[in-house]
Order: structure tokens, then sequence, then C-alpha cells
């Protein structure tokens, strides 16, 4: 079965600085990967890359058999795309953004109501959903954007540290979410420095250090690669970094 996600050989540089050296990636209808790395890694570059935001030097991406630079208005219409630091409109409600964000997509009004129903009940954000968004705690706006990106059903979700800095029932609402969304079969790519996340969440996982990818696979397959018993050991081994922070 053809991937939802197939990215091929991204490249990209800001000056000197390599953000992303020959990256490769796939993520299946109904499968959550993980792009697993240390801050000032490459991960909001290479997520964004593929979302189309911004241009490789080289490789190319396709969504869902769309060629992102030569029909991206087509290959975008099917990605839910997330970043931390994503707006919303600071004067609507957080109901009247998704309502906003679905008229843009063209989403049918009945349907479209249904649908913020069921994320505000999922999501549990009805104590604020009739809030400013300008109101809003860290946590609310988080979730508030999460039901933004998976609004309209898309076939593949792309996520830049979506629990980032947010308290322990915050992070579960969204993590739940996405173990959701790929029960009802969407492609997850999701970025994270957090390790059990990673381990909970991922069918499969990418190990990135200085903007490429060192590892890839299930998480059994990584570890028994790398000859460690957990996940954190398996990456500092490939970061050449052992757990005092010394290099190897």
């Amino acid at each position: 079965m053809n991937p939802i996600l197939r990215a091929d050989g991204l490249v990209k540089h800001f000056g000197a600085v390599a953000a992303a050296q020959d990256v490769s990636l796939c993520v299946h209808a109904g499968e959550v990967v993980g792009l697993l790395g240390p801050n000032g890694a490459g991960k909001t570059t290479i997520l964004r890359m593929i979302a189309g935001i911004l241009p490789p030097d080289s490789g190319y991406v396709h969504i869902d058999g769309k060629d992102m630079a030569s029909d991206p208005l087509a290959a975008k219409q099917v990605i839910g795309f997330h970043s931390g630091d994503t707006q919303l409109y600071h004067r609507l409600t957080a109901r009247e953004a998704l309502q906003y964000f679905g008229r843009l997509y063209g989403m049918d009004e009945q349907a479209l109501k249904a649908r913020i129903d069921q994320l505000v009940e999922q999501l549990e954000m009805s104590s604020f959903v009739s809030r400013p968004c300008n109101t809003l705690s860290s946590g609310q706006k988080q979730r508030a954007n999460i039901a933004r990106a998976f609004l309209h059903h898309p076939d593949l979700l792309i996520l830049d540290e979506p629990t980032n800095a947010l308290d322990v029932v915050s992070g579960r609402f969204i993590v739940e979410a996405i173990r959701r969304e790929k029960a009802a079969g969407r492609a997850v790519l999701f970025s994270t420095h957090i390790m059990g996340e990673a381990e909970y969440l991922c069918d499969r996982i990418a190990l990135l250090h200085q903007g490429r990818i060192v590892d890839e696979g299930t998480l059994p397959e990584l570890l028994e690669r790398s000859g460690c018993d957990n996940l954190t050991d398996a990456f500092l081994k490939h970061a050449g970094v052992n757990r005092n922070g010394v290099m190897a």
C-alpha cells in the first residue's frame, strides 16, 4: 500500500548551518511516526518542509500522491498542521475560530457543526469554547489549535511538539486525541523530545541528530540495533554522548 506521506532526500541550509541533511520519511494510513530529537536538531524545519511552508533546497514531498512542489494547494488540502507558534485570532472565540477554518476548507455547515461539537467533547473544551482566544490559557489554546488541525478529517496530521510546555492533564488530552486519529485511519507524523511520549504513541520512530536521521524503526528494532535497553540510551549512543553528557 502506498504511503500517505513520502518525503525523499530533503535538504535545507540556513547559511552555513545544515538544518536538514538528506532526510527521507514515509507514513502510512493508521500509523504514527515520531521524529525524536533534542531542541535544535531540525525537527521543525523538516516538518515545515513536509507541510509546504518552507521550500527544501533539494528533495521532494508527496502527500497522497500529490507533489507538494508542483501542486501545493491539492497537497495542503489533505494536511492538518500544528506548530507551537500557530496563533488563533484573538478576538474570535475558540468556536468561531474553528468555524472560520472549517469554512476555509469548504466543509458543509451541518457537518462542520457536528465535527466541532465532537472535538469540543473529546478535548473537553466546553468550559472555554465560547471565550475569546486571547483569554485562554496556554493549555486551552493548545487544545483549540489541535482541534483546528484535526477539524477537516485530514489524511495526514503533522504535529510539531504538540504537548510542549503543557501540564499533565492537557498533554494527556492531546496524546489520546492522536491515538483516536490513528484508530480512524489517519497518518500522523509528530515531533517530540519526550522519550516516553514517543514510546507510548509511535509505531515507528526516527531518531534525529544535527539535521540527519541516524536510525529509524520500531522501538524493538531501535533497541536491538543500538544494544541498549531503553530509548534514551539508544538515542544518546547514536548522538555519541553518554548519560553524563560527555562525548563518547
